[in-house]
């Protein structure tokens, strides 16, 4: 249900968009405008079950850096997550951290490195791993500390034909407008839409992530895409004309983190 609603809301945004190019540019209320680069650094880790427990014991460890570094600004915000949704062979954990520079997150990989604590027993019981530097140009969050929330990613693809300003469209269009809302509301605590800024899978693809202040705010974002919808129902495949319905996945994860 949720990629449906997303798919048809993007089609919906689109045309609006195509609309929006004929009115003067003074009259329109809001432009979303793009922001300066967030980067992200995500540690995933495949855990046996029998060592959970102790993922939160090397958590507490990387606390001391991660503090430090958010109170001089090298990085914005830093967490971790457990799947709550597993699967088979999938990935059970991860840790991760952002900055407003490339140079701030590899200084606090850096530190976690000489400390030992990317070498822990628990993290070399791993029987997966693997690291990714994401790069967001679309995103926003409410500062402070949280616990407990529900982190929510969806994976798209784009197909061969899409414009060239396809992550753009559907931010500026779709996303910013409708989870800016939801954040307002106090649904969600943050967002973003990610690519990567290190290639290491299709550099076709990108990522909305928002992380929920509850269950109920799952339920949130997706009656405001329908809500949206029967304000404005310009239905349109659009979006699904852009994106390879076939790549797509969603993550939901649970985990604690804070935002400067």
């Amino acid at each position: 249900m949720n990629r449906r609603l997303w798919s048809v809301f993007a089609g919906v945004c689109v045309f609006a968009l195509s609309m929006v190019w004929a009115v003067p540019s003074g009259a329109q209320a809001s432009e979303v405008k793009e922001k300066p680069a967030m980067y992200s650094y995500i540690a995933n880790w495949q855990i046996p079950r029998a060592q959970w427990a102790d993922m939160a014991k090397a958590n507490a460890g990387d606390k001391a850096i991660l503090d430090k570094a958010l109170a001089d600004g090298t990085i914005v915000g830093y967490g971790n997550d457990e799947a709550a949704v597993h699967q088979v062979d999938g990935i059970t954990h991860d840790d991760w951290w952002s900055s407003m520079s490339l140079a701030g997150l590899i200084k606090v990989l850096d530190q976690l490195s000489a400390a030992g604590n990317t070498t822990s027993s628990v993290l070399a019981s791993a029987t997966k791993h693997s690291d990714a530097i994401m790069e967001s140009h679309y995103y926003n969050w409410r500062a402070g500390a949280y616990k407990s929330a529900y982190a929510h990613v969806s994976y798209y693809k784009l197909k061969p034909d899409a414009p060239d300003d396809a992550v753009e469209l559907v931010s500026k269009n779709l996303v910013v407008p409708l989870l800016e809302k939801l954040l307002a509301g106090g649904s969600i605590l943050e967002y973003e839409v990610d690519t990567e800024a290190i290639h290491t899978s299709d550099p076709s693809g990108f990522w909305i992530v928002y992380v929920a202040t509850s269950p109920e705010g799952l339920d949130a974002v997706n009656s405001g895409i329908r809500d949206a919808l029967k304000a404005q129902p310009f239905g349109g495949p659009a979006f699904g004309s852009m994106t390879d319905g076939a790549a797509h996945r969603d993550e939901l994860l649970r985990g604690e983190g804070v935002y400067k």
